[in-house]
């Protein structure tokens, strides 16, 4: 029997695999994509040949379908995981998705499961990931001829446990989550395995995860395992590492905006060294799955640093928060074109 809303608590998510009953599925074969449709089988059928299993010619992204508190569903800044999606195709030599089919398969995906999407007041939320592989005979190393565009969604919680609460990290010297003019910049699962044992290790230490540096001088601090990073200045700056080894976070970019246009805060990317943690007052991960998580303390080499509570969220990244959460569920008025309505 197919899933329903009602075999789920929908009020106490976690972040987990749900398969619901739909997800799109489009086939790239001969230089042209098909035309693509929702199907209900969760299971892909490749070859053991697929570049996808072999050498890693795969891309992914992760968006979230909000429901209004009119019960509308809407999707935040789609569009710019669509460009995200195709720069990642480009540098792994697979071809772009035209952007409308990309938010077209999005929203069908997110009407077809609309039963799934949390309730307004919640706090849940769809999750939803767009994936494009490599599937066809190619057991050179060689890009493939054939692709797959898939996109399944699931209702999720917070991405770490306990919420919009300060977490500890650890500032990693022994391992980099990407390498200088390599894919750091692209969304794909390389960059994310190589970031598993690491962030195991932190985890069994009691960590929410780790805080990585840039990999060629292990000075300055680049991103978290599963986020961006940002830091407030004493001067209440917002401040978010820039490096060609990072990914280009959506939210990164959106709260640059909202602290500039919203908050009349100076906001900038550029460089935060790891030895000068004393210039931040606040600091926190963002990302469409942690959306805005404080960093209550940071650890460094064996010792602790302290932002502004390890207890208490610090007012400018509450600020940030409850601007940046107010507009993608339709509670306060969004920047143009950044909503789009499913």
């Amino acid at each position: 029997m197919a899933l329903q809303a009602k075999d789920l608590d929908l009020n106490n998510l976690g972040f987990a695999y749900v398969n619901l009953p739909f997800r799109y599925l489009s086939t790239y074969q001969d230089g042209v994509w098909d035309d693509g449709g929702l199907v209900e089988n969760n299971k892909l059928e490749i070859s053991e040949a697929s570049p996808a299993l072999h050498y890693g010619q795969q891309c992914f992204e992760g968006l979230k379908a909000y429901r209004t508190k009119k019960g509308d569903l809407q999707l935040f800044r789609v569009d710019e995981n669509a460009a995200r999606m195709n720069k990642s195709a480009a540098r792994l030599l697979m071809p772009a998705i035209p952007e409308e089919k990309f938010i077209n398969a999005c929203k069908e995906v997110v009407r077809a499961n609309q039963e799934f999407v949390p309730l307004y007041g919640s706090g849940g939320t769809l999750y939803v990931r767009p994936l494009l592989i490599g599937v066809s005979d190619t057991i050179g190393l060689a890009p493939a001829t054939k692709f797959i565009f898939t996109v399944f969604a699931m209702p999720v919680g917070p991405y770490f446990k306990g919420g919009m609460k300060p977490a500890k990290f650890l500032a990693s010297f022994d391992y980099d989550r990407a390498a200088t003019y390599g894919t750091g910049q692209a969304k794909v699962g390389g960059n994310y395995a190589g970031s598993l044992l690491p962030g195991m290790q932190a985890k069994q230490q009691g960590y929410a995860d780790v805080v990585y540096l840039d990999p060629a001088t292990h000075t300055k601090i680049e991103e978290v395992g599963a986020a961006n990073f940002f830091v407030i200045t004493q001067d209440d700056e917002f401040l978010t590492p820039k490096s060609d080894s990072i990914l280009p976070s959506i939210t990164k970019y959106s709260l640059l905006y909202l602290a500039k246009h919203r908050l009349g805060l100076k906001a900038t990317e550029g460089d935060i060294y790891i030895d000068q943690l004393s210039d931040y007052k606040e600091a926190g991960a963002c990302g469409t799955a942690a959306i805005v998580t404080p960093v209550g303390a940071l650890t460094v080499r064996g010792k602790d640093h302290v932002f502004y509570s390890e207890t208490e969220v610090g007012p400018v990244t509450q600020r940030l928060y409850d601007e940046l959460v107010s507009i993608q569920f339709g509670d306060i008025e969004a920047p143009d074109g950044w909503i789009f309505k499913v």
